[in-house]
């Protein structure tokens, strides 16, 4: 990894390795230095790095590092400069689209060439043999080879752009920007899947978002911008998605767009609903789900009404005509009556969520049914004007299937009207949200009202019909499809009938009876039986036990009442458990399945592409002998067109034969040609040499004649040019004595001039000569001044370095003097401290002999002694000698006591004579005691501070005796 001290010369380096073709090696130089943790301040040169380094990315097709580029870059700029990363980002995309774009031409280009070498031919030979190889065709091929590598680098730029602006609150209108245009990308090339991918993508984008709010840089879903964008987008998907036919992101996609608006409890514009109710319309009808799809309807006629000002009389009357009609779709029976409990929960679940997206706001507790069917849209349609906006067909038509009796001529009084009603529809002009409504879609739905109609209304007033006769009331369906029509009718409790296809005779019955009361007759008989028994046989009557049970009663249903609730929520843990040991089982599984896939789809490719080289090879292989074998069959082909006789035969001769057989031909046609040759030249040889030797003498007469015709020529030019110079020197002498009148006027007039001239060249020269001696004189004061200057300048450098050198003198001697002073004080410090430590020496070894010598007195006299009087000795002049009786002297003082007793000083200094004063004029009844008190001894020594220079020693020593 190269450092660079600045970005523009990584930039310049990058330059270098592209100009070589080294792209990769300057797509890895750009990327180590955005990556690098150097330079995390941005800066102007950073932005055209990040330029030349998605351009790499493009070209390369190197989707993960441009990923990591421009996540570097988002934390480089988030901060600081933000637009700098939406334009990166923005020309990233535009380079992607552009690449994609000219792929796909030249795709188009090759598909469409005209590259055939026999127009007769179908195809050529080398494009059978790929179409029998690969077993595609040559679109696809191109498609696979050019097209779709750029597709997949698109998709990956689209899907890169959009985690990175996940969750940046400023490039709000950039992530919707790529949103749409990766919206488009899919619905321009119907690329299905990768719409699914992407809707779950931004679907997971927004449950983050939800999900963690302590985000430093997150969108603010109830700011009014942020929503709008965040719902175009969820629209242009829902657009996208019903384009491109896919119903059920289409209605997830609803779904996305109903939970926003409930997160932000903001209704959108109305001009986003009647979008919105459009597009459920469309689903609702795909799904079958009619009774939905007309409330959708309904919704999107009061839109419309209430907000399109700009809505005509016959759009209304159109759109009001598809509600009505969307009304009448529904089938007029309850389709849930013989679901069990657990579909009608789950029915109803599902109905209150329709409910919900519809604009219907439901109690879960209430019915659906009560509020959202059939009966009660109709009702609100006559009372909310409707069906007075709708046309007179439709009218007319709903007066016939819901209001009129007419059992047997229903059907085809209603037949004209559905198919004028078919006729209806276009795309409406004051309404552009609104998709193109064609009523004819209804048409088959209100064909089967119809014949619902005419079952119930025959089965009111007859007992049994015959098949034909039913068959032509009902213009519209074969008996087959109206028998699978009243088989549904029965079957959810609508109409009671039956088909006795022997006798070729429908019979109708009374529906009570049929369904509830007859169904139910046996369970009845039973209870009337009971009933009757109990009358005859009463039972015995026994004590109540009311009275025992009540006061427990209470306890008991609390009991088993916190029991249930134990057994419930025990019950909901052990199925979260079980539904999340099977989460992780099939998280497991999933991680095994994908793992294993990964590794079968390698070996499969490593396998593929390795037949695929073999096929290749042997491809190649083939098509040379191939072509090599054609090639001999030309040559032989031609040979024996330019021999004019029969072609040879090619019926079971080998290769090598052909080859022979084509060389042989190629040889004997060279040696034909080159004797062809030979003649050809000795002919031309002997013709251009009688051609010459017959044009010689004509030549030599040409050339005869010529000379005579160019004498003639030139004695001709040589006279006229004599005459014209004859005439130019008369002409010049008459212009030489035109002219000599003049002379003298000339030489006066050249004269007065040449004075003029040499008067003003005089003048100018002593100017010049003036000028010249006063700038000279002007250097020389310059110089002049400028050296006594720098002599001025040179003595106070001199003198200031004189003096400086004078004052280092000074210091340096009287640093030098302070230094001996010093050093002799030291001396004479060293010398008084010597003397001192040699006193302390003689001192310390006299205290230690008498010390010693006190030590070893007891020793040599054990018995003790009577007390004496003490006589005065005459002191000696010998300093030494009093000190050494001093200790025998205490010692029989204190005779009576045990020997090694302690005895004080003061005892000690009365027994001891008095001694002289040393040297010092210390007296040695005034130095440190030195008797056996070991302890006050020990004490003073460790008091008294160590000689100069002499080693630490222990205090016990000198307290032993040796």
């Amino acid at each position: 990894m190269a450092n660079f001290a600045k970005p523009e010369n990584a930039l310049k380096r990058a330059e270098e390795l592209i100009n070589v073709g080294q792209k990769q090696d300057a797509l890895q130089s750009l990327h180590d230095l955005i990556t690098s943790k150097r330079y995390r301040a941005w800066q102007k040169p950073l932005e055209k790095i990040m330029f030349k380094y998605v351009e790499l990315c493009v070209d390369l097709r190197k989707g993960r590092f441009a990923k990591d580029g421009l996540i570097q870059y988002r934390i480089i700029c988030q901060q600081v400069n933000v637009s700098s990363l939406e334009e990166v980002i923005k020309h990233f995309m535009h380079l992607s689209t552009e690449k994609a774009e000219q792929a796909r031409t030249q795709a188009q280009a090759l598909e469409e060439a005209l590259d055939v070498d026999d127009l007769e031919a179908d195809k050529r030979p080398e494009d059978l043999m790929l179409s029998y190889v690969s077993g595609e065709k040559g679109k696809d091929r191109s498609d696979r080879e050019v097209v779709t590598p750029w597709f997949k680098f698109l998709w990956e730029t689209y899907r890169t752009v959009l985690e990175i602006l996940r969750n940046n609150s400023k490039l709000e209108a950039l992530y919707a920007m790529t949103a749409h245009r990766a919206f488009q990308f899919c619905k321009q090339y119907k690329r299905t899947t990768e719409f699914r991918r992407l809707c779950e993508i931004i679907r997971n984008h927004l449950a983050n978002l939800n999900k963690y709010r302590d985000q430093r840089d997150r969108p603010d879903l109830s700011a009014p911008e942020s929503l709008q964008l965040y719902l175009d987008t969820r629209f242009e998907q829902l657009k996208i998605a019903t384009e491109l036919e896919l119903w059920q992101e289409a209605f997830r996609s609803v779904e996305d767009i109903h939970g926003l608006m409930c997160m932000v409890k903001k209704t959108p514009k109305p001009s986003l609903m009647v979008v919105y109710y459009a597009k459920l319309t469309e689903i609702f009808w795909i799904s079958a789900s009619h009774l939905n799809h007309a409330y959708a309807w309904f919704k999107l006629f009061s839109l419309q009404k209430s907000f399109n000002k700009n809505l005509s009389q016959k759009d209304l009357q159109l759109i009001a005509s598809s509600v009505v009609l969307a009304a009448l779709s529904v089938p007029p029976y309850d389709q849930t009556r013989a679901a069990s409990h657990l579909e009608l929960e789950n029915e109803k679940e599902r109905n209150l969520r329709m409910a919900n997206l519809i604009g219907f706001n439901l109690d879960p507790k209430i019915d659906r049914g009560d509020v959202l069917s059939r009966s009660a849209l109709l009702s609100e349609l006559v009372s909310k004007g409707v069906l007075s906006c709708a046309t007179q067909e439709v009218k007319d038509l709903f007066h016939l299937l819901e209001h009129e009796f007419l059992p047997l001529d229903l059907a085809v009084k209603i037949q004209p009207l559905l198919t004028k009603i078919s006729k209806f529809g276009g795309k409406l002009a004051s309404a552009s949200s609104v998709p193109e409504v064609q009523l004819s879609q209804y048409v088959p739905a209100l064909e089967k009202l119809g014949t619902l109609r005419l079952l119930q209304q025959v089965s009111r007033v007859y007992q049994s019909m015959k098949i034909e006769h039913l068959s032509r009331m009902i213009p519209f369906y074969d008996f087959s499809v109206v028998e699978k029509i009243y088989v549904d009718a029965v079957k959810h409790n609508f109409i009671a009938m039956k088909v006795d296809h022997m006798k070729g005779v429908m019979m109708f019955g009374n529906l009570g009876v049929e369904s509830d009361g007859f169904r139910d007759h046996l369970t009845k008989f039973a209870e009337s039986l009971n009933k009757t028994r109990a009358m005859v046989y009463p039972p015995p009557k026994k004590a109540s036990r009311l009275g025992e049970i009540l006061p427990s009663l209470a306890e008991t249903v609390d009991k088993e009442h916190k029991r249930l609730l134990a057994r419930k929520s025990i019950i909901e843990k052990r199925k979260e458990e079980q539904e999340r040991q099977l989460l992780e089982m099939e998280r497991e599984e999933e991680s095994r399945r994908l793992k294993q896939q990964k590794i079968t789809e390698e070996a499969e490719a490593k396998r593929l592409a390795t037949e695929s080289e073999i096929r290749k090879k042997q491809r190649l292989l083939k098509e040379i002998e191939e072509k090599e074998l054609e090639e001999a069959q030309q040559l032989l082909q031609d040979v024996s067109k330019k021999k004019k006789g029969k072609k040879p035969l090619l019926d079971g001769v080998t290769k090598q034969t052909l080859l022979d057989m084509a060389v042989h031909e190629q040889i004997k046609e060279r040696e034909e040609r080159e004797k062809k040759l030979t003649k050809l030249s000795k002919t031309m040889d002997h013709l251009e040499r009688a051609k010459r030797e017959e044009s010689a003498p004509l030549i030599e007469a040409a050339y005869q004649q010529r000379l005579v015709e160019e004498r003639v020529l030139h004695e001709r030019e040589q006279q006229l040019e004599i005459e014209l110079s004859q005439q130019r020197h008369e002409g010049d002498v008459k212009e030489k004595n035109r002219l000599v009148r003049m002379l003298n006027n000339k030489t006066i007039f050249q004269e007065r001039v040449m004075h003029r001239r040499q008067a003003e060249f005089e003048r100018r020269r002593a100017e010049r000569e003036e000028q010249i001696s006063r700038m000279i004189q002007a250097r020389k004061l310059e110089k002049e001044a400028m050296r006594k200057k720098i002599f001025y300048v040179r003595s106070e450098e001199e003198r200031l370095k004189k003096l400086h050198e004078e004052e280092e003198a000074r210091k340096h001697e009287e640093a030098e003097r302070r230094r001996r002073e010093e050093a002799e004080r030291k001396a004479k410090l060293d010398e008084i401290a010597e003397k001192q430590r040699l006193r302390e020496r003689e001192l310390e070894e006299k205290a230690e002999r008498q010390k010693r010598e006190m030590l070893a007195r007891p020793a040599i006299e054990p018995r003790p002694v009577e007390p004496r009087p003490v006589e005065p000795r005459p002191v000696e002049p010998v300093v030494p000698a009093p000190a050494a009786p001093a200790a025998p002297i205490a010692v029989t003082a204190n005779a009576p006591n045990a020997p090694g007793r302690y005895v004080p000083r003061h005892r000690r200094q009365e027994a001891a004579p008095a001694a002289e004063p040393d040297l010092r004029g210390i007296r040695p009844d005034e130095r440190p005691a030195l008797s056996n008190d070991r302890w006050r001894s020990d004490r003073s020594d460790e008091r008294r501070p160590p000689a100069f220079g002499a080693g630490s020693k222990s205090t016990w020593s000198s307290s032993r005796p040796r």
